[in-house]
């Protein structure tokens, strides 16, 4: 069963291209096959290009635990740099169809740039969701009570769900103490991405990041987008915004409609050939 790996700032996705060979993977294979210790190793699988009426290309996106995303920024970056080095695509812009939604891509001439248009970032609690006491409404500085904490969140999704945490300052460990309790939290009935968030100036920030099923994170392009659409929203950042992350930096540009377009590097990292025992 033969994988290509790539990464995006430190991100790892396996691609499964099914016109190789074609597999459906089982939670317990795809929780093997990235385990870093019984499998390949990786934040994910990538499968695709599917057949889709939607767009151009179709993707599949599955979490190390087993568990299917809806959308991912740096994986749709990786498998917009697959799709370019398979010669399936050109510099010319093409569509990815998501759980998530339709996204556009660009692969820049040298391939060391991928753009993607992330979409629109909704704050809606319906729409995220996010379980409120009352009416549906945007979920902006509200108060999550945790077992030996409380803080102020916002609720985002470009797709997929967030829960974004504004902080003076924020590091690896209290992305790992924190991101677990907050990921399954009851106010999130389909779990949620999480990011804590320090604002620099007006055009950077830094987050850590706990992915949804993938646990401590070292760069996500859904969780930058989000982050830096709340930073929009609380009126603390323009509209071009740099994000640091452990893993290294993507660039947005977020309209005052919070539309999110994302650039940022994707690395092919080989070919890997799984030996079917090892699913054993």
């Amino acid at each position: 069963m033969i994988f290509e790996k790539y990464h995006a700032l430190g991100n790892d996705y396996l691609v499964f291209d099914p016109r190789v060979s074609n597999h459906e993977f089982s939670k317990e294979e795809t929780i093997r096959i990235c385990h870093r210790n019984f499998g390949l190793g990786s934040d994910g699988i990538l499968v695709g290009p599917l057949s889709t009426a939607k767009a151009d290309f179709g993707l599949r996106i599955l979490n190390p635990d087993g568990s299917e995303a809806e959308k991912s920024g740096n994986g749709l970056r990786i498998f917009a740099r697959y799709l370019r080095d398979a010669g399936l695509v050109s510099e010319d812009p093409f569509t990815i169809d998501t759980l998530g939604g339709v996204v556009t891509c660009e692969v820049s001439s040298d391939k060391s740039l991928i753009s993607v248009e992330m979409g629109q970032v909704s704050f809606r609690s319906d729409t995220i969701p996010v379980q409120v006491k009352g009416s549906p409404r945007e979920v902006l500085n509200e108060e999550i009570i945790l077992s030996d904490q409380t803080f102020h969140f916002y609720g985002a999704t470009i797709g997929n769900p967030h829960c974004v945490l504004p902080m003076d300052a924020v590091d690896q460990q209290i992305a790992c103490k924190y991101g677990p309790e907050l990921e399954t939290h009851p106010l999130f009935p389909n779990r949620t991405n999480v990011q804590f968030l320090q604002i620099l100036n007006r055009n950077r920030i830094k987050i850590e990041i706990w992915e949804r099923g993938a646990g401590y994170t070292l760069a996500s392009g859904s969780s930058s987008s989000a982050a830096g659409a709340v930073a929009r929203k609380m009126g603390l950042c323009d509209e071009d915004i740099t994000v640091e992350m452990p893993g290294g930096e993507i660039v947005l540009h977020i309209d005052d409609h919070f539309n999110v377009l994302m650039k940022g590097p994707a690395t092919k990292v080989g070919q890997m050939n799984l030996e079917l025992e090892c699913l054993n």
